[in-house]
């Protein structure tokens, strides 16, 4: 592997992030504190505990996993789709590096960026209410699985749009309500049965579940199909980034 690509590339849309460090510090703190003060005050007053947990510790790992998610699809595939855009991404085929390169570079920045900002969100959350965190290392590895798999699906977004809407079009109509209708907010287990059952079909539930099992030893599905789940969608967005270099769809055209 040309490490010295994957770190050009790295370096490069590491640049981009640094450039805006403010707006993107003071924009997730703002928007977790409003979540607290929206659904930690308002709703928190009515429901006091979830399984033993205090309503505003509870919702943290949602708050994290919407976010994580969003900034990784965002980030991955506004890198790509801009060389994409101004043409520049012809020079960057031509050069002496394989789409794995390309790809680790991408990815590795957005998954990075998002990582950060989750950790930012965390310490923000660690000020309104106490954390206790069982399995830390499980909740770290939750993390990075998450922002590089989302890194990969926003990447794989960036290459299939053809104009900024399209960007916004999948984490708007699709990726938010799974997030919001996956257990981010609330146990599934307070659901009628009914849509408990239909809720499983949700593969966002399976991602929080399992890191919220990582802080508080909780979880609405076993933690080994959440793990089975993470990566099953990596594996599946792996595949669909080596298609699209093998035959160059949305790429060379």
């Amino acid at each position: 592997m040309n490490l010295t690509a994957v770190k050009a590339i790295y370096i490069f849309e590491m640049a981009r992030f640094f450039r805006t460090l403010t707006q993107s510090f003071i924009s997730p703190v703002i928007s977790t504190a409003l979540y607290f003060v929206v659904f930690g005050s308002a709703i928190g007053s009515r429901i006091q505990e979830v399984d033993g947990v205090s309503y505003g510790a509870f919702i943290v790992p949602g708050l994290i996993m919407l976010s994580i998610m969003t900034q990784g699809i965002s980030n991955a595939s506004f890198g790509i789709y801009f060389p994409k855009f101004i043409g520049t991404i012809y020079e960057l085929l031509a050069a002496p590096i394989n789409f794995l390169e390309i790809v680790v570079g991408y990815v590795g920045a957005a998954a990075t960026k998002s990582l950060f900002i989750g950790l930012v969100i965390l310490a923000t959350a660690g000020l309104f209410v106490d954390l206790n965190i069982q399995h830390p290392i499980a909740m770290l590895a939750f993390m990075v699985l998450t922002c590089t798999s989302f890194a990969l699906f926003g990447f794989i977004i960036g290459i299939w749009a053809k104009s900024f809407e399209q960007l916004q079009l999948i984490p708007l109509l699709v990726l938010t309500p799974l997030v919001f209708l996956g257990g981010s907010f609330y146990s599934i287990s307070m659901l009628p049965p009914v849509w408990q059952t239909v809720t499983l079909f949700n593969p966002v539930v399976y991602l929080i579940s399992g890191f919220r099992w990582a802080f508080f030893g909780l979880a609405d599905v076993p933690v080994g199909l959440s793990l089975l789940a993470i990566a099953g969608f990596t594996g599946i967005c792996l595949v669909a980034v080596w298609w699209i270099f093998k035959t160059g769809w949305r790429i060379r055209s």
